[in-house]
């Protein structure tokens, strides 16, 4: 067992079989030594969406829930970089993370919120996982979630 994957595991995390993509696009390219992961959404280990992660933070949704979905958009995008890839060892870097927060009108706490998913990144890769970093609020999401998170990552 490869050391990240060690790491994962001591930290609870199941990763799960990646999404397949619903519509015209693909889980991730590989350019060179990056691999850019597209948005993933907060789905379970089991693939379905907890309606618990449906909605617009700040309306309905709140700042926890959103933390806690953002670290499951992060696990996805960890399942699509091992499908990429085949073993996390070979991850040099997480060198950027993109999130969209579905978010109510007036709601500023999207920083945060999106601290779940750049968190994850240092637990599971150490100082490997510190990463630039874009958070936006928007109007609405895929499927209604309240979340989606996207990734690039330099690989060996």
């Amino acid at each position: 067992m490869s050391a990240v994957e060690k790491k994962i595991q001591e930290l609870g995390i199941t990763l799960p079989t990646p999404a397949v993509p619903v519509a015209n696009y693909v889980p991730f390219v590989r350019t060179g030594n990056l691999i850019v992961v597209s948005g993933q959404l907060c789905l379970g280990a089991d693939g379905k969406l907890d309606e618990a992660h449906k909605g617009k933070l700040g309306a309905g949704v709140s700042p926890e829930m959103g933390t806690a979905a953002a670290r499951l958009c992060g696990i996805n995008l960890l399942a699509q970089l091992r499908a990429a890839v085949g073993d996390l060892d070979k991850v040099v870097r997480c060198v950027r993370l993109g999130g969209f927060v579905n978010a109510g009108p007036g709601f500023i706490g999207l920083a945060p919120v999106m601290n779940g998913a750049s968190d994850l990144m240092v637990e599971v890769f150490g100082d490997k996982g510190r990463h630039a970093r874009s958070t936006v609020g928007v109007a609405e999401l895929p499927l209604g979630v309240c979340i989606e998170v996207e990734g690039m990552f330099e690989v060996q």
